[in-house]
């Protein structure tokens, strides 16, 4: 399993999961919970995460690069585009990844806690 580029939609209840290998491949798909995704990420060798831009984003961003993996966060009008089929969170999922492969694509900047904070202000 040579996953470069995962994609992950983000829930509340369960998360969608899509790697690709270098060519944009799909060579990974997992269906988790949110109390085993931390785990199923950690036996997952580093690669470029991609999540779209959420109320939760950032808290899965820092928790994602303690594990090693580097995480860019994407708006999710810069994904609808790479989306095929019906809207579920698979394709969604492969959507990020694909939308993260852009070698143009816009990342929103990662926030702090106490950015967050004072956002919610």
């Amino acid at each position: 399993m040579n996953i470069v580029f995962l994609g992950i939609d983000l829930a509340k209840n369960v998360f969608q999961l899509c790697g690709l290998n270098q060519a944009g491949k799909p060579v990974y798909t997992k269906r988790t919970g949110r109390k085993e995704l931390l785990q199923a990420l950690a036996n997952i060798p580093a690669c470029l995460i991609g999540i779209e831009a959420s109320t939760g984003a950032f808290y899965w961003q820092r928790e994602f690069e303690k594990l090693g993996h580097k995480v860019k966060v994407i708006s999710p009008q810069y994904v609808k585009p790479f989306v095929r089929g019906q809207k579920n969170d698979g394709n969604d999922a492969q959507a990020i990844a694909v939308a993260l492969m852009q070698p143009t694509m816009q990342f929103v900047p990662p926030k702090s806690p106490e950015q967050q904070d004072i956002q919610a202000l």
